[in-house]
């Protein structure tokens, strides 16, 4: 790898695993999201793209772009007995990529979706239709956790938005704002039950009830 060689510019196709993932370990989070969604199955995903999928600034709209990246309809009705010693390690980062979706470990982002939405649609259909003929390929993926991205309930409509808040998203800054206001950031307020809101108003503290001192 040139000396020169910096994320943005270098070319993902060529190198070897090693200077690839030394690369990509200096990306920056929105980088590593692009890579994860770009990165070519055929170089070194059992190793860079198996180390990208495990950061956390992974969204589950990346995650599941690179999952079907990796055509897991090959493998999805093979025995994993039969799958050829060359394959073995994409069908396992399939495998890690699959079960971190089911578990949750990505995240759906405001307006962060899937690239290809009629591939997924079809393998959700694909997938509820095993379900009808009572068979299970080998990855399936839990549908309640992706309705999250695709009914976009996060998505940002900034017309109607009643808060006033910084051009750049920042998830930190919503996480942080109990601190930073002393209280709960409007935008995140908009997620909580109506009558959570309603019964009291969640910027104030909550009042501490005095302990009794024992006779």
């Amino acid at each position: 790898m040139p000396a020169e060689a910096t994320f943005k510019d270098f070319n993902w196709s060529i190198g070897t695993q090693d200077e690839q993932l030394e690369l990509a370990q200096t990306g920056t989070d929105d980088e590593l999201r692009a890579l994860a969604m770009a990165y070519d199955w055929r170089a070194h995903p059992e190793v860079v793209l198996s180390w990208i999928m495990a950061q956390k600034c992974i969204d589950l709209g990346s995650a599941i772009t690179a999952f079907l990246n990796g055509e897991p309809e090959r493998f999805n009705y093979m025995p994993k007995r039969d799958v050829p010693d060359r394959w073995k390690s994409t069908a396992r980062l399939l495998d890690n990529i699959c079960l971190r979706v089911n578990s949750g470990f990505y995240l759906a982002w405001p307006d962060r979706d899937v690239l290809d939405r009629r591939r997924l649609d079809r393998w959700l259909i694909a997938q509820a239709k095993d379900r009808e003929d009572n068979r299970q390929g080998r990855f399936v993926l839990d549908e309640a956790i992706i309705a999250s991205l695709t009914k976009n309930e996060l998505r940002l409509d900034r017309e109607h938005e009643t808060a006033v808040y910084a051009e750049s998203q920042s998830l930190l800054r919503d996480l942080l704002s109990p601190v930073m206001e002393l209280g709960v950031s409007r935008r995140m307020l908009r997620y909580l039950p109506e009558e959570e809101t309603e019964e009291r108003d969640l910027r104030k503290p909550v009042p501490r009830k005095r302990l009794s001192k024992g006779r």
